[in-house]
C-alpha cells in the first residue's frame, strides 16, 4: 500500500487522447535536433503524457539523427544539364536552391556558377535564408553565373490555372489564385494591404480553405450516403498536387484526412485536439526541421488556439450567436499568434477580427465556387468576379486601420507572453479563480515592462548592399541616415519595424546620390518622421523633397554648426559651410554624440573635407564613400583615434573597400566591420535610464 502522502503527477484529461502526447512528444524531439538543452525539460512532461510522449519524442529524435540532411561541398564550381523545379535542383544527391536574377522559370537549363552556403538574416527583421530552405530540406544554395534554357517543363496543372482565369479582371483573378491555389506571386501590393488587414491568412491555403471545400463536397454528395466522405478524402491529395504542400495545407489535410477517415468507417471524426497532434507528430516525422517554417508555426498554433480556447468561451444562440462564434473563432486563432506575428511582421492589425468576420462569408463562397471553376472554366466567372471585387475592397478599406507596432521578440519574451496567458486560460476552463490568475498574469506583464524600460545608446550600419544606411537611437528617440537604393527601401523600413522604431525623431539625407536617397522615400511614406535634414545639394524640386513635403514633414538644409538635441544626445552638422556645386563634398557630415562615446559619420566627402574638419575624439567612425580611395584621410585617423569604424558596402565594380584604406584602418588597429561580410552591425554604448 502506498504512503498517502505521496503525490503522483496526474496525467492530462483523457480527451486529449495519444494523440495530443505524439505530437507534443515530437515536437519537443525535433526542437532538442536544434536546441537540445530543451531535453531537459524531458523528465518533468514525461509523468503527465506518458506512453505516446516517449514515443513521439524517441522516434522523431532518431528520424532527424540518422537521416539528416547532408551539406554539399560548398565552394565546388558546377556546370552541366539540370532540371529546375519549384526553384530547386537535384545534384548527387543534393537538393540545392538556385540563385539567379530575374528568377528561372521551371525547365530544363545548361547551367553554370558555384556553390555556397545560404545565408542568415543580414538585418533586423530581414529574410533569413538559412532558416527558410533547411525547412525545406535544402542546404546549399548554387549561384547561377550563365544560364541557358534547353526546354520548358510540362505544366500538367497548366489547364486547369487557366480555367481559374476565363472571365475575370486581373485584380480578380490575383485573389481567387491566392485564395483557391495559395498562389500570391501576382498581389505584389495588394498582398501588403491584405498583411494590414489582418487578411494575409487567407492567401496561405489552410484548415480554412480544405474545411469550405470538405463541407462543400460532403453536402453536394449527401445522396451517397457514407461513401462522400471517402470520395471528399479522395479529393484531398488532388488538392494537395495542385496547390502544392505548403506545411499549412498538409496540417489542413491531414486533420480533415482523419476526420473523414473515421466518419467513413463509423468511428466518428477525430476530436480536433486529437487530429491536431496526430497532424503535428506525422509532419514532424516526415521532416523534423518543417518546425522552422513560419507556415508550420502559424498554422499549427492557430487550431491549437481555437480546440483550447474556444470550447471555454460563451455560445449565444441564433444569428446573434453566428456573429459572436465567427467573432470568437478569430480572437482564439489570433491570441496564441500574437508575439509571432510581431515578431515576423512588426505590426499587427487592431482590427484584424472584425475585418475576419466581414470576410468570411465571402470566402465561404469563394473558395468552394473557386474550386469549381477549376473545371468549368468561365461558366461561374459572373459570380466570382464581383465576390472577389467585393473581398479586394474589403482588404484596401481595412489596411487603413490602426495597427499595433512592436520590434523583434526575444525567446524570454516569447516566454513571458505564454506565461501570462497560461493562468488566463486555466481560469478560462474554470480551472483557477479569475482573481489569481489575474494575479499570475500581471507577473509576467510586469517583467516585460522592467525590461523594456531603459532605452539603447547605439549605432546601427545597416545592410542595404552598395550603399549607407545607419540608425542612431539615442535613448528612447531615432535618427535614421540615409536609406541606400530605392529597391532597398522595404528592407529599411522592416528593420525599422524589427527594432522597435515606431517614428523617427530626425531623418537625414547626407547627399542626392541614389545610393543614399533612394530608400528614403519608402522611408518617408512608411514612418512618421519629425524632422527631416537635407544637404543643401538637394534642388527644391528633388523627388525625395517633394515626397517629405506631401507627408507634411518639416524640412531643414543645414550646414555646418546646425546643433540639434535628439533624446538624451546630440547632433551636429559639421559641413558644408557653404555649396560647392559637387553633391559630394557637400554632403552633411554629422557628429553624433551618446553622451558617453562619439560616432563621426562621412557621407562620402572626399579627403580634403576630411582635413578640414574641427574634430577630435571620436570612437565610431562611419568610413567615407564605402571605403573609396579617396576618402578615410591619414590625418583624420590620426586625430580622432576611433576604435571601430563601420563600412557600408556591397558587391560593386569600383574595389570599394579599397585595400589602401583598410591597411590605413589596420595600422592604427582599429577594428573594421563591413556591411557585406557581418551584415548589420550594432555597436552599444549603453542603455539610457
Amino acid at each position: 500500500m502506498s504512503d498517502p502522502r505521496t503525490v503522483f503527477p496526474k496525467p492530462l484529461p483523457s480527451t486529449w487522447g495519444p494523440g495530443v502526447g505524439l505530437g507534443l512528444g515530437g515536437l519537443l524531439g525535433a526542437w532538442g535536433l536544434f536546441h537540445p538543452w530543451l531535453l531537459l525539460l524531458v523528465p518533468f512532461l514525461l509523468p503527465l503524457l506518458r506512453l505516446p510522449f516517449a514515443l513521439g519524442l524517441v522516434v522523431v529524435l532518431l528520424r532527424g539523427c540518422l537521416f539528416p540532411v547532408p551539406e554539399p561541398p560548398y565552394g565546388t564550381r558546377l556546370e552541366g544539364v539540370f532540371t529546375l523545379h519549384q526553384g530547386t535542383i537535384l545534384w548527387q544527391g543534393h537538393r540545392l536552391w538556385v540563385q539567379h536574377y530575374p528568377g528561372l522559370e521551371d525547365g530544363r537549363y545548361r547551367l553554370r556558377g558555384y556553390l555556397a552556403p545560404p545565408q542568415g538574416k543580414h538585418n533586423p527583421g530581414g529574410f533569413d535564408q538559412r532558416t527558410w530552405l533547411l525547412s525545406r530540406g535544402i542546404k546549399g544554395v548554387f549561384h547561377v553565373e550563365r544560364a541557358e534554357p534547353l526546354a520548358p517543363l510540362p505544366d500538367p496543372r497548366a489547364p486547369f490555372r487557366a480555367r481559374l482565369a476565363q472571365g475575370l479582371s486581373p485584380p480578380a483573378l490575383e485573389v481567387l489564385e491566392g485564395l483557391v491555389l495559395g498562389d500570391k506571386r501576382g498581389l505584389e501590393d495588394t498582398y501588403a494591404q491584405f498583411q494590414k488587414a489582418g487578411l494575409a491568412h487567407l492567401l496561405a491555403l489552410s484548415g480554412l480553405h480544405v474545411g469550405f471545400l470538405v463541407a462543400s463536397l460532403v453536402f453536394l454528395l449527401t445522396p451517397l450516403g457514407r461513401w462522400r466522405y471517402l470520395l471528399a478524402l479522395l479529393a484531398l491529395p488532388f488538392y494537395l498536387w495542385l496547390a502544392g504542400p505548403s506545411p499549412s495545407l498538409v496540417r489542413a489535410s491531414l486533420m480533415a484526412g482523419l476526420s473523414l477517415l473515421g466518419l467513413f468507417l463509423g468511428l466518428g471524426a477525430a476530436g480536433v485536439l486529437q487530429a491536431l497532434g496526430l497532424a503535428l507528430f506525422l509532419q514532424l516525422l516526415w521532416w523534423p526541421a518543417s518546425l522552422l517554417s513560419l507556415s508550420f508555426q502559424l498554422s499549427h498554433l492557430a487550431v491549437a488556439g481555437i480546440a483550447l480556447l474556444l470550447p471555454a468561451l460563451p455560445q449565444p444562440q441564433g444569428a446573434r450567436g453566428y456573429l459572436a462564434g465567427a467573432l470568437l473563432t478569430s480572437l482564439a486563432a489570433q491570441v496564441p499568434l500574437v508575439p509571432l506575428l510581431l515578431h515576423r511582421f512588426g505590426f499587427l492589425p487592431l482590427l484584424s477580427p472584425l475585418s475576419n468576420l466581414l470576410a468570411l462569408p465571402l470566402v465561404s463562397l469563394l473558395v468552394p465556387l473557386g474550386f469549381l471553376k477549376l473545371f468549368l472554366g468561365g461558366l461561374l466567372a459572373p459570380l466570382l468576379e464581383p465576390l472577389a471585387r467585393a473581398l479586394l475592397l474589403l482588404a484596401q478599406a481595412a489596411s487603413h486601420g490602426p495597427l499595433l507596432s512592436w520590434g523583434e521578440i526575444s525567446p524570454v519574451g516569447f516566454a513571458l507572453y505564454y506565461l501570462g496567458l497560461f493562468p488566463l486560460a486555466l481560469a478560462l476552463h474554470r480551472h483557477l479563480p479569475w482573481r489569481k490568475a489575474f494575479l499570475l498574469s500581471s507577473l509576467p506583464l510586469l517583467a516585460s515592462l522592467l525590461a523594456a524600460w531603459p532605452k539603447p545608446l547605439d549605432l546601427f550600419a545597416l545592410d542595404v548592399g552598395q550603399g549607407d544606411t545607419l540608425l542612431a537611437r539615442l535613448g528612447g528617440a531615432a535618427v535614421l541616415v540615409d536609406g541606400g537604393r530605392p529597391e532597398q527601401g522595404e528592407k529599411v523600413v522592416r528593420a525599422l519595424r524589427a527594432l522597435g522604431v515606431v517614428a523617427l525623431e530626425v531623418l537625414v539625407a547626407t547627399h542626392p546620390d541614389a545610393d543614399h536617397y533612394g530608400g528614403l522615400l519608402k522611408v518617408a511614406e512608411e514612418v512618421p518622421i519629425g524632422l527631416a535634414l537635407l544637404s543643401p545639394a538637394f534642388p527644391r524640386d528633388h523627388p525625395l523633397v517633394r515626397t517629405l513635403e506631401a507627408r507634411g514633414v518639416p524640412l531643414l538644409f543645414p550646414g555646418a554648426g546646425t546643433r540639434l538635441q535628439v533624446g538624451r544626445g546630440n547632433l551636429e552638422v559639421l559641413w558644408p559651410p557653404h555649396l560647392s556645386g559637387d553633391a559630394d563634398e557637400d554632403g552633411l557630415v554629422l557628429l553624433l554624440d551618446f553622451g558617453r562615446a562619439r560616432a563621426l559619420l562621412l557621407a562620402d566627402v572626399p579627403q580634403r573635407v576630411e582635413r578640414r574638419l574641427a574634430v577630435e575624439g571620436v570612437d565610431v567612425l562611419k568610413v567615407s564613400h564605402h571605403g573609396s580611395r579617396t576618402g578615410t584621410d591619414e590625418d583624420l585617423l590620426e586625430r580622432i583615434r576611433s576604435q571601430v569604424a563601420l563600412i557600408g558596402v556591397g558587391r560593386n565594380p569600383h574595389g570599394h573597400p579599397h585595400p589602401e584604406v583598410l591597411e590605413r584602418l589596420a595600422r592604427r588597429g582599429i577594428r573594421v566591420y563591413r556591411t557585406d561580410q557581418h551584415g548589420a552591425v550594432r555597436v552599444l554604448f549603453g542603455y539610457a535610464w
